[in-house]
């Protein structure tokens, strides 16, 4: 099943919207690794709100996902585990270790948005960037 990736303003949301096989983790990697590198994007907000079930597979699939991006300089925030699901996975030993995660997609653009405001991230907020290197995009130093 493709996961909707919608822009907006410097960020990208993908809502899950059913149950993803592995394959369909991998393509959501892939398109967001594809769409950070188009839009210029600088966080990405992952809704995983519909799901009741977050297995180890996928555990690691999000994760890889988040440092993946950061790599690429996306900061990335995962929003809407549920109770059931934070509870089943803490009992299974599956963490989202290094990766953001809160309530909701309001608190996933929150959260993005304080770490814009602490030099986490460089927030733009045009569809299109200044012409200018890369070095000065970000802050005037390498990652």
């Amino acid at each position: 099943m493709h996961v909707p990736i919608l822009k907006q303003g410097g960020y990208l949301i993908a809502t899950i919207q059913s149950v993803l096989s592995d394959a369909d983790l991998l393509q959501l990697r892939d398109d967001l690794a594809d769409r950070v590198g188009q839009f210029r994007s600088r966080g990405v907000i992952i809704d995983v709100t519909v799901l009741d079930v977050i297995d180890s597979f996928a555990t690691r699939t999000l994760r890889g996902v988040a440092h993946m991006l950061k790599l690429r300089g996306a900061d990335t925030v995962i929003v809407g585990i549920q109770p059931d699901v934070a509870f089943a996975m803490v009992q299974l030993g599956l963490n989202l270790e290094g990766v953001g995660t809160v309530l909701d997609l309001e608190e996933g653009l929150a959260f993005l948005n304080a770490k814009a405001k602490r030099g986490g991230v460089v927030a733009r907020t045009g569809s299109a960037a200044a012409p200018c290197d890369a070095q000065t995009q970000r802050g005037g130093r390498r990652r």
